[in-house]
């Protein structure tokens, strides 16, 4: 990958420009949707099998994309992708095709000593691109299970995927216990549901990971019935030390699953920094069994939030929340995916979306593009879904960046006029 430590990415720019709009707005963001790509499961790349991407990050630079693969080393060595997405190409349809979807190169993952992970020694969830150091970063959610127990990570690397460092995520992440984490006296993540993200600052001086759930001391997963405590973690990009933490409230499953025992969750799966501690989220919510918006029906609900953690409480200093008094992230709800109609009117049928990054300009305005997780199964698929983003601030935040800019007193003649 030819990528430069010279150009900061274009979603940089904008994000701080969304901040300055809009750091106080209720939902201080509206999203258009410009259309969809699928890459059918089974598609083959460099040797590869193409799947499991579960985050995706632009490079403005090369004016393309990277997306992690959580194969564990199943299928095919723990890796990333470099690919190109041509959002003209991309359509309103339930039927879209790949038009436009270009994978350019694959790269391993390689351990501390230099080799590739073997099989179910890593689970790759988010990965990051710094454009200022010209290194990446990526999240590992370890394992809680009967095959074992593995601790959670977040590492950097070079872009050849060679290791660079760890991360010092704090013990009270590690999982001991029981397997299933629900056991009094359990710590650490839940299985399958630690870091399975990640996002840099606007200012590029912190990284953030957050949990896709709670750990086990702070609250229980997310059901249909109960919410779960997820925490947010930051880190000193520079020293890789731990700092603050916050806790962010995931919303209960949206539909109970049928049967009733069946398997249902829903979970923070990835962000995006806008400003000072503000990040637009993604909350997939699941539920086997249960009526599904499109066709084909895939039992998945897809909303994203407006966070805002600057008035939350700094947990980091708690082992666990229980029985503290906190203040929990705000969250507004911006968008849920299910509303999105193809051009025919049929509801957009959604996968297991994962990912989530700005994308580049597209007719004159700011793109979001989400990317799924198709689990390497035969029903699901690889989908691409490109939004345009506008920034709305509320009246009175704008009244106050034209008093700073030396302009209200020209809105206020052109309103008298």
């Amino acid at each position: 990958m030819k990528l430069s430590s010279h150009t900061r990415p274009l979603a940089l720019a904008f994000a701080l420009s969304l901040a300055s709009f809009g750091a106080q707005a209720a939902a201080p963001f509206e999203f258009g949707y410009i259309g969809q790509q699928i890459v059918p499961t089974g598609t083959q790349f460099a040797g590869t099998t193409i799947g499991g991407l579960s985050s995706i990050d632009y490079v403005a630079s090369s004016g393309r994309y990277i997306a992690i693969s959580d194969d564990r080393s199943a299928f095919n060595p723990a890796r990333f992708y470099e690919l190109s997405l041509d959002l003209n190409a991309f359509t309103r349809s339930a039927t879209p095709g790949m038009a436009g979807v270009g994978f350019t190169g694959v790269t391993t993952l390689l351990d501390t000593t230099g080799l590739p992970f073997a099989t179910n020694q890593v689970d790759p969830e988010g990965m990051r691109y710094d454009a200022t150091r010209n290194q990446l970063y990526w999240s590992n959610e370890g394992q809680r299970s009967g095959a074992g127990f593995q601790n959670p990570t977040v590492r950097s690397a070079g872009l050849d995927g060679s290791y660079g460092r760890d991360f010092a995520v704090p013990a009270r992440y590690n999982p001991s216990g029981s397997n299933t984490g629900l056991t009094p006296g359990d710590r650490g993540v839940y299985n399958n549901l630690a870091f399975e993200n990640l996002a840099i600052s606007t200012d590029g001086n912190t990284l953030y990971a957050a949990t896709e759930n709670a750990l086990a001391q702070d609250s229980l997963p997310a059901t249909a019935f109960n919410g779960s405590r997820s925490r947010i973690l930051s880190f000193d990009i520079d020293s890789s030390a731990a700092d603050a933490e916050y806790i962010y409230d995931v919303s209960p499953v949206v539909y109970a699953p049928s049967p009733a025992n069946g398997f249902a969750t829903n979970g923070l799966t990835d962000f995006i920094a806008v400003g000072d501690r503000q990040f637009i989220t993604i909350e997939r919510s699941f539920s086997l069994g249960t009526p599904a918006n499109g066709i084909p029906a895939t039992g998945n609900t897809i909303r994203l939030f407006y966070a805002d953690a600057r008035n939350a409480t700094d947990v980091s200093s708690f082992d666990s929340i229980a029985g503290q008094t906190i203040t929990a992230v705000s969250k507004t709800l911006l968008l849920d995916l299910s509303d999105l109609k193809n051009d025919d009117g049929s509801t957009l049928a959604l996968d297991n979306i994962e990912g989530l990054t700005f994308g580049p300009s597209f007719n004159g305005k700011q793109t979001l593009i989400l990317a799924s997780d198709n689990n390497f199964g035969a029903t699901q698929f690889t989908q691409f879904i490109a939004l345009e983003v506008t920034a709305v601030p509320e009246p009175e935040t704008y009244a106050m960046l034209l008093a700073g800019l030396g302009l209200i007193g020209v809105a206020a003649r052109r309103r008298s006029n």
